[in-house]
């Protein structure tokens, strides 16, 4: 048997191909790569004319991409890459598509934000070039996934789409003042050459201004176009193209009418929409790499000589003993060996009371080390850590949101051919029909092409995005996901975290009055010489105290002074003598001095000021208002209590909040999520909408799709109005859309709309949809029933 040109496979007796080939799709993907000048991926057939395909490291390929497949262990293969060329959601369902309809892939998803495809499949890690293959066939440039090179990327986009439209919108406004010349001269006796000299000075500005302002249009056109498929960018392209190759045409021959004006205000609107679509797009960051980052720092390796040795985390093997000094954050998960300290966990349970850690005690990347030095056993790194593996739920959570598609998007889907059918049977119709020549009857069609560019369409939702992003900013609240004010405006349940979201995440001295002035001194002083949290918070109590001479710090129990009269202590309970009780639901510090009473010090973490008239508004408006924290249950009870919400719970993990939002989506649930730490992060990702103040742990920041400044909660109650504010606005740009096409196509196409009325049109509905956007601005905020 003879092997397929393409897949190398044994072509069977009944392929239903033609010769060479043991499938009709393989026949199909050897036109496109031989189309595409990809031959280098197949054998030179100077031996054996039916040789397997090539790896992309042979004959000078660059990319090997089944280096970067990654096995996760549960017989699947994983790839992340970046795709080069994603325009519209009409690309990521053609990848989507192309991709799940190969053997063995068990999904492929595209996030259109951060242009990353993640890849699984069953078989082998050397299908991957294979894989790869078929989507490059399309036309599109797969890359490894590298979060740089990304940005680098969107940046170097971002400025081109900048530069063209200076170009395209410094063209039209030249261009418009001559044509404004030509038709006030057509009144008024202007003669022939001189309405010539003006067509012939639109030209020499409209032509460069078209070439380089048309460029991001005119190369998706052409690799669309390579790859036997259509995008929005091609009836774009063909519009301009035709209009700026006639008004050329007819203004050597000296013709009346040129249409480079219609070219060129065509292409200016169009880009202003393009770059407001990908200023809101650039906005949203990949947060699992980010989040990564707090346990990427270089780890101190304890030899069995008690040698120190710097390595990276990912040279540390599970059984190893590293040494953490105070201060450092903690890169492994593990257990202590030896030493005595306190740790941050706020990032990893959102709790504000350092935990203590001794001999034993389970420690978990991502914490911070506060008091004492630490001997840490090694029981997880790198992937396989707790941090690790909230990364990976942010990640899945933000991927699933690829699956969001605009309703712009899928009406664009079907764009291209609808216009293109049309345009053409405008053209075929007056041409066989009309008897008025192919120059007139492509005029028409060219006015079809013109009158029906989605301007109006791509700016619908773009221009009430920056508007109302640009209304929150001005009030402290920044938007970053594109889609998180379309996703707010349909939220019904309202989710809380406690530490730091309800409450202020600082601790103050709760009973100053009740502790007399010369044991406030005392403890304050002994506290300015910590940096635990409850020190700090007592050391504010007294600003003026000085730390005493000799004080020393015991790790995980608390500040220790000797005097002529005795030891003084400052710290636990038990450590200053005081008998364990059920009353130490808040925290606490105890003073502990030679013949007086043991005096305490309580701590709270006061609620926002404005916390109980939110969630009464909320409720009042028909949310639904709960509370997930990892905090203990009695603190998690008082902040319910105080602020009358009935369904609430504490101790939850990070997995248990996403499972927790993931159960609400399951019954109906659009959920928005508020919250502010780490452990937060992948609830943040995972809701419907997410929220976090700025005083708020990087990662959580970055997981949320909005972000607000202050010490209140009323952008919550703000951002959520302008929302469905803007949702409306959208609507009714949508509706004006509708509306402009539903009267303005039947003119064009029975010739009464010139390509200059055409452009004139279309412009009138871009500022339209413009102006109705600005109202967003207008008037104050006022909440909207959904």
């Amino acid at each position: 048997m003879t092997a397929c040109l393409h897949c190398g496979l044994d072509i069977p007796a009944r392929s239903g191909a033609a010769e060479g080939f043991c499938c009709p799709g393989c026949e199909t993907a050897y036109d496109l790569v031989r189309g595409l000048g990809l031959e280098r991926y197949y054998q030179r057939r100077r031996f054996d004319p039916t040789a397997r395909p090539m790896r992309p490291e042979e004959d000078g390929a660059p990319l090997d991409f089944a280096s970067h497949v990654v096995d996760d262990g549960e017989g699947l293969f994983v790839l992340h890459l970046m795709v080069d060329g994603l325009q519209c959601a009409a690309c990521v369902w053609l990848i989507e598509s192309v991709l799940t309809r190969q053997p063995g892939v068990v999904s492929a998803r595209v996030n259109m934000t951060t242009r990353r495809l993640t890849l699984r499949w069953r078989g082998a890690a050397s299908d991957a070039d294979q894989l790869v293959g078929a989507v490059g066939a399309l036309g599109y440039r797969l890359v490894p996934y590298d979060p740089v090179l990304l940005d680098r990327a969107r940046t170097r986009h971002e400025k081109e789409l900048l530069r063209a439209m200076a170009v395209a919108g410094f063209a039209a406004g030249n261009v418009m003042l001559l044509s404004v010349s030509v038709w006030a001269g057509h009144w008024q006796g202007m003669g022939p050459a001189t309405r010539d000299l003006f067509h012939w000075l639109s030209a020499l500005i409209a032509l460069p201004a078209i070439a380089y302002a048309g460029l991001p249009f005119f190369r998706s056109a052409l690799t669309a176009l390579r790859a036997r498929h259509v995008n929005m960018d091609v009836p774009i392209s063909l519009a301009v193209i035709l209009a700026a190759g006639m008004s050329l045409a007819d203004t050597i021959e000296g013709r009346q009418h040129a249409y480079f004006d219609s070219a060129v205000m065509l292409l200016f609107f169009l880009l202003i929409g393009r770059y407001l679509d990908h200023r809101a797009r650039g906005k949203a960051r990949n947060a699992a790499e980010h989040l990564l980052t707090l346990g990427a720092v270089a780890v101190t390796v304890v030899d069995q000589k008690g040698r120190k040795h710097l390595l990276p985390p990912s040279r540390v093997e599970p059984g190893m003993t590293v040494f953490v000094a105070a201060g450092e954050r903690i890169s492994v998960d593990g257990k202590v060996a030896s030493g005595m300290s306190d740790l941050d966990v706020s990032l990893i349970t959102g709790e504000t009371v350092p935990t203590a850690a001794v001999e034993g005690t389970k420690v978990f990347a991502g914490t911070l080390n506060l008091s004492g030095p630490l001997r840490i056993t090694v029981d997880a790194v790198g992937d396989r850590t707790l941090l690790a593996e909230i990364a990976r739920l942010v990640e899945a959570a933000e991927q699933g949101r690829a699956d969001y598609v605009a309703l712009a998007d899928r009406i664009a889907r079907r764009y291209s051919p609808v216009v293109h059918t049309l345009a053409l049977a405008t053209f075929l119709g007056w041409l066989v029909l009309g008897d008025i020549g192919w120059r007139d009857s492509l005029l028409y069609a060219v006015a079809v092409l013109i009158i029906t560019c989605p301007c109006a369409l791509a700016l619908a939702v773009p221009v009430v995005q920056v508007v109302a992003t640009g209304r929150l900013l001005r009030q402290g609240i920044l938007v970053k996901a594109a889609t998180a004010l379309e996703r707010l405006a349909g939220v019904d349940t309202v989710v809380f975290d406690k530490t730091g979201t309800l409450t202020t995440g600082h601790l103050d001295l709760q009973n100053p009055g009740e502790v007399d002035v010369e044991s406030l001194r005392l403890a304050s002083s002994l506290a300015a010489a910590s940096t635990h949290p409850l020190a700090r918070a007592l050391a504010r109590a007294h600003p003026d105290s000085v730390p005493p001479e000799g004080v020393r710090e015991v790790p995980g129990e608390g500040m220790a002074v000797e005097t002529t009269e005795g030891e003084i202590r400052l710290g636990r309970r038990r450590w200053c003598g005081v008998r364990e009780t059920d009353d130490g639901v808040l925290p606490e510090m105890w003073l502990a001095r030679p013949g007086v009473d043991p005096v305490r010090f309580v701590f709270e973490d006061r609620v926002r000021e404005d916390a109980t008239a939110v969630v009464v508004t909320l409720r009042d408006a028909g949310f639904d208002v709960r509370l997930l924290s990892g905090d203990r249950g009695a603190s998690v009870s008082a902040v319910a209590a105080e602020l009358g919400i009935e369904a609430w719970q504490a101790g939850v993990s990070p997995q248990g909040k996403s499972d927790e939002l993931r159960s609400l989506a399951a019954d109906g649930k659009q959920v928005l999520m508020v919250g502010d730490g780490l452990n937060d992060a992948a609830a943040l990702a995972a809701a419907h909408a997410s929220m976090s103040p700025s005083t708020a742990a990087d990662i959580s920041q970055t997981a949320a799709d909005i972000v607000f400044q202050g010490v209140r909660l009323h952008p919550v109650l703000e951002t959520l109005s302008v929302a469905r504010q803007a949702r409306m606005r959208v609507r009714q740009n949508f509706a004006l859309t509708f509306l402009y096409n539903a009267i303005a196509v039947p003119f064009a196409v029975a010739g009464y709309v010139t390509p200059l009325i055409a452009a004139l049109a279309m412009s009138a509905s871009s500022i339209a949809v413009i102006v109705n956007g600005l109202r967003l601005n207008w008037g104050r905020s006022r909440w909207i029933r959904s």
